[in-house]
């Protein structure tokens, strides 16, 4: 099956390609269309849905996109949906990673609650009539200063305890087997393979 992300993010793009073996995955410019979606959802889901119906609108071929971020409990949620932009003024660049992760940490200051999670919504648009949403969570601890030189975004701030290390600190295999992303992935793979089967 061939999929078109609906996504310009390098980074994220490098993530699922592995994680989806056997499939043929293109993003929007390998069918030489501009995709730029304004995520403006208020929710993953809708972020995540929105984006793969207007790709599926365009190219009317079946698209996939994630919408993810980190949700901190004793910020009532926050970054969330605004995870990527957080920190930014509306009409100005978004802030670096290593900005906004400066940002969350300095908001975290003397707060002893530092549960969060990360979490990743899928939109899988094949046809009209066959849409699917799936949704994970990692769930971990915001450390109190960057740990580890791999991954990207938040990766370096949140702490998984079951494996003693920070997410940027995970081989990739460990982080496909347990990061949101791989989780919801893993199920979106478990989804196609009984469509072929």
């Amino acid at each position: 099956m061939t999929l078109v992300l609906a996504s310009n993010n390098a980074h994220k793009i490098e993530e699922i390609r592995p994680l989806l073996h056997g499939m043929t995955l293109k993003i929007p410019r390998d069918l030489g269309l501009d995709f730029d979606f304004a995520e403006n959802g208020t929710s993953f889901i809708e972020n995540a849905l929105g984006k793969a119906l207007a790709l599926h609108g365009m190219s009317g071929q079946a698209c996939l996109a994630d919408d993810s971020g980190l949700c901190v409990d004793a910020l009532g949620g926050r970054p969330g949906v605004y995870s990527a932009r957080y920190g930014s003024k509306e009409g100005e660049e978004p802030l670096s990673s290593p900005k906004r992760n400066a940002l969350l940490l300095r908001e975290m200051e003397g707060i002893s609650l530092r549960s969060c999670r990360f979490i990743c919504c899928l939109a899988l648009v094949i046809s009209a009539d066959r849409v699917f949403t799936i949704q994970e969570s990692c769930e971990g601890l915001l450390l109190e200063r960057p740990r580890g030189e791999g991954g990207f975004g938040y990766d370096p701030i949140v702490f998984l305890p079951e494996l003693s290390k920070s997410v940027a600190e995970l081989s990739q295999e460990e982080k496909g087997r347990v990061s949101h992303r791989g989780k919801a992935l893993a199920r979106l793979k478990a989804l196609l393979d009984g469509f072929e089967g």
